[in-house]
């Protein structure tokens, strides 16, 4: 396996941010995740943590998975959108991340798909459908695999399906290259304390190269300055770090191999997977071949000139896509 830079992740910089306020504000309450608008704020109990929500709307419950780095807030724009649609819209904070418990475990990508299906039962709804974000929609894919009982439908965005991302970090050397950042995780304490650094500022700079050049309005300053505070809370760039450090140091391990069988077991649920063409950090040909695992209508969606982010750099685009493809009874068209 070639190990390619990572130098993003070096051992250079100071040491851990003190977990204060950081830049911005990002929220009229003072809270740094809690952050005001037409939404309600609340906690659910789910496998054994609390986890944070902000839910929208009524109708059909629709439950948003966010990614690296960032959290809830990233879905923002598609909260409005998908309430005014007639959706009950939910995102939620991923274990250790945001308003949500940090538990000393439980960070693999199965425990965190029960959480997510957990989220769901405590919501008092019979299924979802489920949209994922980068980690959110790995966690989007394993749900679907372990229960597809509680998965209406499957909407993936910028990851390609468990096993493919697998085989392109280890067999192709531009992913590999691409996802150089996981790489730099597998270090101890170091990831973290770069993370926090100058408060947050890695976060920012992540956030731009990740981002193509059609996005004009994101990211601006208030919102990168959002995404820095909410990593500088205590032990949260910790808590982002852990799935990714199972991912690759369980590859050879039993519970890896085992989690990789299991997710040969086909989706069957209907299936939408939404990729920005200019991504540089899930290459368009890694995910394109996710198709492979799905044994249901299947539709791929290439947005072209953004990059890593396509909920905000287009979100009208995006949320119409997404509401469009919900709101299809033949989704297989």
């Amino acid at each position: 396996m070639t190990v390619p830079d990572s130098s993003a992740f070096g051992p250079t910089g100071p040491g851990p941010g003190s977990g204060s306020a950081g830049p911005g504000s990002g929220s009229g309450s003072g809270s740094p995740v809690r952050i005001d608008g037409p939404w309600i704020h609340r906690d659910v109990a789910a496998n054994g943590a609390r986890f944070h929500i902000a839910e929208l709307g009524d109708g059909p419950l629709v439950l948003l998975l966010h990614g690296f780095p960032q959290f809830w807030w990233t879905w923002r724009h598609q909260l409005t959108a998908l309430a005014d649609a007639g959706f009950r819209a939910v995102a939620m904070d991923l274990r250790g991340v945001g308003g949500s418990d940090r538990t000393p475990r439980g960070y693999d990508p199965a425990n965190l798909a029960l959480d997510v299906t957990g989220v769901i039962r405590s919501l008092g709804e019979p299924d979802a459908a489920l949209v994922g974000h980068d980690m959110g929609g790995y966690l989007a894919w394993t749900a679907a695999v372990m229960r597809p009982k509680l998965v209406r439908r499957l909407v993936v965005s910028s990851m390609p399906h468990p096993r493919r991302w697998r085989s392109s970090m280890l067999s192709d050397f531009a992913q590999s290259r691409a996802g150089s950042y996981i790489w730099g995780f597998q270090r101890p304490w170091v990831p973290e304390r770069q993370l926090v650094a100058d408060d947050g500022a890695l976060v920012g700079r992540l956030i731009r190269d990740w981002s193509g050049p059609r996005a004009s309005e994101f990211p601006d300053d208030a919102a990168v300055n959002v995404y820095r505070r909410a990593m500088c809370i205590p032990s949260t760039a910790h808590c982002s770090i852990e799935p990714y450090r199972w991912m690759v140091r369980s590859m050879a391990r039993p519970d890896g191999v085992q989690f990789n069988r299991r997710m040969k077991r086909p989706v069957r649920v209907p299936t939408l997977h939404l990729h920005g063409s200019l991504d540089p950090v899930a290459r368009t040909r890694s995910a394109a071949g996710s198709g492979e695992y799905v044994e249901a209508p299947y539709r791929w969606r290439l947005f072209d000139g953004l990059g890593h982010f396509p909920h905000e750099e287009d979100p009208a685009g995006f949320s119409t896509e997404l509401i469009n493809w919900l709101k299809d009874p033949e989704p297989d068209r």
